[in-house]
Order: C-alpha cells, then structure tokens, then sequence
C-alpha cells in the first residue's frame, strides 16, 4: 500500500518476483498465523498503513506494462507512476489523472484514493476497470462488477494486487498557467471547476494576505499538433516552487509563492501537472462536498483568528463523485483541502483544521493521519456495510491488518 517499511520494522520482509509468489507468500503467512501487510517503490510511507511487526509483502518486483489497448493499460501492480505515465506517452495515452506521487506504485495509488487535480476525471482509483489479487487464503481474484468498488480504494484491507486495468485518454499537450487571484473570484466563479485541471493555493490566516489566492490551471495546447514527445516526469515544474511548498515558511514571509512554471509552458500532464515534493508526515488532507468548500474556508480563517494561530496557505483541487466504497470522494463532488502544519507545536492548528472540516462532513483522505475508526466511517460512507461484505469475502481471516488498519476498519 505504501512505499516503504515503517521505522519499527516487520518482523519479517517477502519479495516476490510474480504473481506465483505472492500466492506463496500469503499462504506460508496463513499457515504460520502471521498478518501481511503490502508495500512498494522505494519512497517514504504515506501514512500508517504499512506500519507492521509481521510480514511486509514488497510488491516492487511485479512491475511493467502488460497490455496497452485502445483506451485502457493493464499493469503489474508494482510498476510506478511515473513509469507507467512515461511508458503511456511513448504509445500516445496518458492517464486521466496525474497524482503527485510519481514513487507511489500503481496499486498503491489506487488502493489509498489518490488524486490529481481534473475535476471531470476523479482520482486515480476512479480511473480502474479491473484488479487482479491475491485474497486472504491466497487465492487469486480478478474483480470486476460490483466488487470493483471496494477494490477501487481498498486500503490493502481486500487483497494483495498484483495487476490492474485502468482507463487511458489520448495523450495531448497541456498549456499551463497560473496568476493572483482573490477568493472571493475562486468561489464566486467556479474558477476550480472550469478548466481540465485546477489547483488553488489560498491565504486564510489573519494577515494582510488573506483571501489571497493563487489560481493554476491548465487546458489542452491550442494548436497542438504532431505527436508529443516523451518526456520525464514533472520536469518543467519549478523546483523552486515545489521548495516553498513543502518548506514550511508562513504567510507574513511567504507570500506570494514562486511561480510554478516558466511563462508559456506546455507539455504532456506527467511533465507539466505534479508538484514533485515528498510525502511529509504533517501533511493533512481532507475531503469536503464540493458545494460546503466556501464554508469550510471561511470557517477556518474565523477559527485560527479566534485562538491567535496562523494557518499555512491551503491548497485546494477538486474531483467528481466517485464510486469506491472507501473513496473520500464516495457519492459527492469534493473539494480536496491540502493543509500543512510543523511538528508537535502545530498540532493543535492540525486538530483545529480537521474539526472545521469534520464539521462541514469531511472525510479525511487516506494518506495522512487521523483518528477516524469504524464508528464515523459507518456515518461517513453510504457503502461502508458493503465494503466489510465485500472483505468478510475476501479476507475472512483478516490476514490483511495490522493494529492500525484494525483501529480503522475493525476486526
């Protein structure tokens, strides 16, 4: 689910070459009474799910592009982001979205819901049409139908995914730009959901920044023509840009940011669109109907004013309802909210941040921290029954968990 193996160590690391060896390894799990949890490429943890003392799967080996067809790809579940979004553009496809995770293997971007910024396209794990895996008594499933929306975002909770089929669009060149704009634009507007792709980076804390924002976007090269040439990942993104993002600075000495691009940019997605910043542990991510974004903004500029704090710029994308049971974007358009606060002195901006948005119905996204369990994911998904169907079936001995996942979903 995650890329690397977390600080206190699983007792013991499997690393299959096939599928074969998954099916192996699950099964030796089985017989010895042990938990698996998976992991892959290489990069920092998105979060607690990989954290075990039990067995850690490694995924990485099962990678390559198996099969690109007329509008889908079918994958090993170990292959990359940035991999596979190189090896579509040498055959003119491209992925519909382009999360900021170019480490992240394809099975675990789809299994934790991640996404891009095309508000028409969802995230990445809306763009799967099939999973193959390798279930709790380490039997092999290809899912599709109704099943296919627990798999969708699964959580590493359903299986061990070996290989996937997700949808492709043709490859074409994107324009991107960016410039000021006030929030009150933002969401008067829409400005986030005209475009093919859109993020927002918003000023909210008291200051004489606030309800500053910064607008980018992107729409497909006027007249684009020929084929596009192959090209590496996030490589006309401003590094600069991706620096302040992640450096922590505030707003009285930060603002505005760089610029993420030089003017006149283009280029395909996976070369224009990612932010190309590691996973940080403080980084908090939560997912609000789309249609209470206004809301959940002005409510944290009121909360963090009121207890004296300052707030780092929030960044904002949006995406459509999705049908993954687990999905953060489950049965509603979502506003994506990226907030992003330091160490243990920012906790309580971090508890403050995710009450205003748990209080607007968020849902927090799977890659960060919280302390969601069975109880509010019961409130907050409609198919929550259905997903823990769905994994009675498919891991009825719970071989799929770790304390952690257990805190979340339960025995």
């Amino acid at each position: 689910m995650s890329t690397d193996p977390a600080a206190t160590g699983p007792r013991r690391t499997d690393r299959p070459l096939d599928e074969a060896g998954v099916v192996t390894a699950v099964r030796r799990a089985a017989e010895r009474g042990a938990t698996v949890r998976p992991t892959g490429a290489g990069g920092r943890a998105p979060g607690p799910l990989v954290r075990t003392e039990d067995v850690l799967l490694d995924v990485s080996a099962l990678t390559g592009v198996v099969e690109i067809g007329e509008d889908t790809v079918r994958v090993r579940a170990g292959e990359t982001v940035a991999d596979l979004c190189v090896a579509l553009a040498a055959a003119g496809r491209a992925l519909a979205t382009v999360p900021d995770a170019p480490r992240a293997t394809i099975g675990g971007a789809t299994g934790l819901g991640m996404y891009g910024g095309a508000p028409a396209d969802g995230s990445l794990s809306d763009q799967v049409r099939a999973v193959r895996l390798v279930d709790g008594r380490g039997t092999v499933r290809d899912v599709t139908g109704p099943d296919l929306d627990a798999a969708r975002c699964g959580l590493g909770a359903l299986g061990i995914a070996t290989a996937l089929e997700l949808r492709t669009v043709p490859l074409t060149r994107l324009q991107v730009h960016e410039r000021a704009v006030g929030i009150d634009e933002v969401l008067g507007e829409d400005l986030l959901g005209e475009h093919a792709w859109t993020e927002c980076d918003i000023a909210i804390s008291p200051s004489v920044h606030a309800g500053s924002a910064v607008l980018r976007w992107a729409e497909p090269e006027p007249e684009a023509t020929g084929p596009v040439e192959r090209a590496g990942w996030g490589q006309a993104v401003s590094r600069l840009a991706s620096s302040w993002w992640s450096s922590g600075v505030g707003l009285r000495s930060g603002w505005p940011p760089p610029q993420r691009w030089a003017p006149g940019t283009a280029g395909p997605p996976h070369e224009v669109l990612p932010d190309p910043q590691p996973w940080d542990p403080d980084l908090s991510e939560w997912a609000v109907p789309r249609a209470a974004l206004g809301t959940v903004l002005r409510e944290l500029g009121a909360a963090v004013a009121a207890r004296g704090r300052e707030l780092r710029p929030v960044r904002v994308r949006t995406g459509r309802a999705e049908t993954g049971l687990l999905h953060p974007a489950s049965g509603r358009d979502t506003a994506y909210l990226r907030l992003r606060t330091r160490g243990p002195a920012e906790e309580p901006v971090r508890r403050l941040a995710g009450a205003v948005c748990e209080d607007a119905d968020g849902r927090p996204c799977w890659t960060t921290r919280h302390a969601w369990g069975p109880d509010e994911l019961a409130v907050a998904y409609p198919g929550w029954e259905a997903f823990r169907a769905v994994r009675d079936r498919f891991d009825p001995d719970r071989r799929f968990t770790d304390p952690h996942l257990a805190a979340v979903l339960g025995r």
